[in-house]
């Protein structure tokens, strides 16, 4: 296999202006780089991202870590983290975790032997890494998306959803609309974006005087399956509902099935609002009204403030919230 030695050598060159020709860090003139680049295409030499990352203390890699899940906002965001990487010249390793702490804990301490640069988090505070290894590793900055597995002191960055905004306005939207029976499939209650958003269910019905009945507020889990469990309980109630606020799209999804299978119209019979506004949301019969995040926004805020983090390692922690936004389509 070629060396950069030997490439120098064909060229009549030194090895540092080939690594100039290279990485075009340098100018060399243009008859330089024809000789460098005719030696490289003779002997077929590839760098050594290895060796590079040595000589830089960098590898150009960024690590994520994420829970795998059916529900269609996890993918979305990753698809952001992604284009901001290869935009912004990083490549981007990620680690699904299956939602088993071992794997995690594995994939995290691989993540770390590899050198990465910087390293995403997007899990649940119910499978959280492993401190330990987070903290054997402190010179590898960490952005946390969404959520932040322990407490709020340390250095790793944090980047929120306002999901206590995005309950408000979701439940507010459907009283706007006329509803006074209105119900909500929360998210696991053990995970804070879930419970910010039942407290924004609770704060609108509050404001404008509405009761919450027994039995109006039913824990899901975020899942497709968990939205079609939960509209069939709210369905049995004796006093039904006449819209229900589901805690993310994918349980609104389901919700849409067990109405389907119940034979009842939406909105007619029932309304129904989400929250993530994830891809499908707009092709649903009838389109999704639905709380916008802004998932490639989170993606390429992730990527922008763990590469000034990178850059700066002593800065103050940041902590940044993104605003839902109220999309209004057919079914509420």
């Amino acid at each position: 296999m070629a060396t950069m030695k030997d490439v120098a050598r064909m060229a009549g060159v030194s090895t540092s202006t080939v690594s100039h020709v290279i990485n075009k860090d340098r100018f060399v003139s243009e008859a330089i780089v024809k000789k460098v680049e005719a030696a490289i295409k003779t002997l077929n030499y590839a760098p050594s991202a290895l060796a590079r990352s040595l000589k830089l203390n960098q590898t150009r890699t960024i690590g994520m870590l994420i829970v795998a899940s059916t529900n269609p906002f996890y993918s979305e965001v990753v698809r952001g983290v992604e284009r901001s990487c290869f935009e912004r010249g990083y490549s981007l390793v990620l680690c699904n975790t299956e939602g088993d702490e071992q794997r995690m804990n594995r994939s995290l301490e691989t993540l770390m032997q590899k050198r990465v640069d910087g390293l995403l988090l997007l899990c649940t505070e119910t499978h959280q890494p492993s401190r330990e290894i987070v903290q054997r590793y402190p010179s590898i900055p960490t952005v946390m998306m969404d959520w932040s597995p322990f407490d709020s002191e340390g250095d790793s960055d944090l980047i929120q959803d306002n999901s206590l905004l995005g309950g408000d306005l979701a439940t507010q939207h459907l009283i706007d609309k006329g509803f006074t029976r209105i119900a909500c499939i929360t998210g696991p209650l053990d995970k804070t974006p879930a419970r910010l958003r039942l407290e924004g269910f609770r704060a609108a019905m509050t404001r404008c005087g509405l009761a919450i009945p027994e039995g109006y507020e039913i824990t899901g889990d975020f899942e497709f399956s968990g939205g079609l469990t939960a509209m069939q309980t709210l369905l049995r109630h004796p006093l039904r509902p006449q819209a229900v606020f589901t805690g993310n799209d994918a349980m609104a999804v389901g919700a849409y099935q067990a109405l389907y299978q119940a034979g009842l119209r939406i909105p007619q019979d029932m309304a129904v609002i989400g929250y993530d506004d994830i891809e499908l949301a707009r092709y649903m019969t009838p389109p999704l009204t639905t709380i916008h995040q802004p998932k490639d926004e989170l993606g390429e805020l992730a990527i922008d403030v763990l590469i000034h983090r990178m850059s700066q390692p002593t800065m103050q922690q940041q902590r940044l919230q993104l605003t839902p936004v109220l999309m209004t389509r057919g079914s509420a």
